[in-house]
């Protein structure tokens, strides 16, 4: 998990078949077309990038620019829903 000035921006956690992302809902969001032009699948909170795939190393440095920056103010860990 990685953090910048006490709040969240994006973890990897490792499984079997793939490593899965987690940059948080509003990034999945935004940035949706990019996850599914990876070929990646994915859900609301999280997408997987199975051990066969290319890393789409762009879109991760895309990913944490976008949540710095969108979270650059922020004084919680979290976004708020």
């Amino acid at each position: 998990m990685f953090s910048h000035h006490g709040t969240y921006i994006i973890a990897f956690s490792v499984s079997k078949e793939h490593i899965a992302v987690t940059p948080e809902t509003a990034a999945i969001r935004t940035f949706e077309k990019d996850i599914q032009k990876a070929g990646y699948s994915y859900s609301t909170m999280i997408f997987r990038i199975k051990w066969t795939d290319d890393v789409d190393f762009d879109l991760l440095r895309t990913l944490v620019a976008f949540n710095m920056e969108d979270k650059k103010d922020m004084t919680s860990f979290w976004r708020k829903a």
